[in-house]
Parts: C-alpha cells; structure tokens; sequence
C-alpha cells in the first residue's frame, strides 16, 4: 500500500468501541502514546479491527495547529 499523506504513523489497535453507525478506534503508536479516530462500522468491519491488531493511522490535514494556556 501506497499513500500520498505524509503522517502514517504505525501502531497497534488498543480498543474498538462499535457505536450504531460509528466505531471509535483507538491506535497506540508509541508506549502511552495514543491515537483516536471515528470510523464507520463498516470501514471497521472491511479492515477487520480488533485489540492487538498492527495497522497504519494515516493523517491527511491541510491545518495543524498549536495552543498553549
């Protein structure tokens, strides 16, 4: 697989909360790093998530942005 975004970020699926219409994924990416998407349940069903499995977080933005307090 091929991709032209430039932040794919590998890590191991921590958790998969299946909603109604949604699925919120959790990824780990590094020990206590983690990252969260919203997917539709069935993007979660073709890509077979579940705990454990090694898949790519992939990050397409055309903003980033920083904050502080």
């Amino acid at each position: 697989m091929k991709v032209s975004a430039r932040n794919a970020l590998k890590g191991t699926v921590k958790s998969v909360v299946t909603g109604v219409v949604n699925d919120e994924v959790t990824v780990e990416i590094a020990p206590g790093v983690e990252v969260v998407a919203m997917i539709t349940k069935t993007s979660a069903e073709n890509l077979s998530l579940a705990v454990g499995k090694e898949v790519y977080t992939v990050i397409k933005a055309s903003d980033v942005m920083i904050a502080i307090d």
